[in-house]
């Protein structure tokens, strides 16, 4: 077993996503519990597709078929999902904590 353990590993969800120029609505390609959400997010991370965690989500994901489009209901939370990763740059370094500053009236600017 991986760096998992086994509970943590039964308990895993995990759902892969497409949404082609033709399609209605984002689709179901992969979906999977335990060792086959390891799989898909392993799959995932080595092809650079950045992972979005969400366990409520996945968990609604992994009760559709594969090939289904996404249901109406669940089109915001892949939005807010898509928009995430439009701003997401996995070279981006993490920004330094900022450090605030006492003016020498005492008072503290950031």
């Amino acid at each position: 077993m991986s760096r998992h353990n086994a509970g943590s590993l039964r308990s895993a969800k995990a759902a892969a996503l497409h949404y082609g120029s033709g399609d209605a609505a984002p689709v179901v390609v992969a979906s999977g519990m335990g060792y086959m959400a390891e799989k898909i997010v392993e799959t995932a991370q080595k092809n650079g597709v950045p992972v979005y965690e969400d366990n409520s989500l996945a968990t609604m994901l992994t009760q559709l078929k594969l090939g289904q489009e996404i249901p109406e209901e669940l089109y915001r939370a892949i939005v807010e999902i898509y928009v995430y990763f439009l701003k997401f740059d996995p070279n981006a370094k993490p920004e330094a904590p900022v450090k605030p500053q006492v003016t020498p009236d005492g008072g503290t600017i950031i």
